[in-house]
């Protein structure tokens, strides 16, 4: 069901990164509650969720019943780490950057005497 509604139409780009809507479930039943679960949902725009919302309303058949729509996002794990910092790379020798000589050119040479 929430497959169909994104493929139908997609969750706008938010913040230059796109929110990833992974599963619906039913929360509760007074109200009738749906529970989705995503990334980036705190950041999902008003229309979005209306757009949901009336679609679920639809496909449930619950026409002038409320719908408590609850957005959840799962914590980030690595959110308490420390920056690692880079580990200093090989020192190359002074000749490593030169290009190599194809032999292709030299086969032209060749052919012209």
């Amino acid at each position: 069901m929430l497959e169909d509604a994104v493929a139908a139409h997609q969750p706008p780009l938010v913040g230059g990164g796109r929110v990833k809507l992974r599963y619906a479930h039913q929360g509760g039943s007074n109200p009738p509650t749906i529970v989705v679960h995503g990334t980036r949902v705190s950041r999902l725009p008003a229309a979005y969720r209306r757009y949901l919302e009336n679609t679920f309303r639809r496909e449930f058949a619950l026409e002038g019943t409320p719908i408590r729509m609850e957005f959840r996002a799962a914590a980030n794990p690595y959110a308490g780490n420390k920056k690692r910092s880079k580990k200093k790379g090989v020192a190359r020798k002074k000749g490593s950057t030169k290009k190599k000589h194809s032999r292709a050119g030299a086969g032209r040479a060749r052919n012209r005497e």
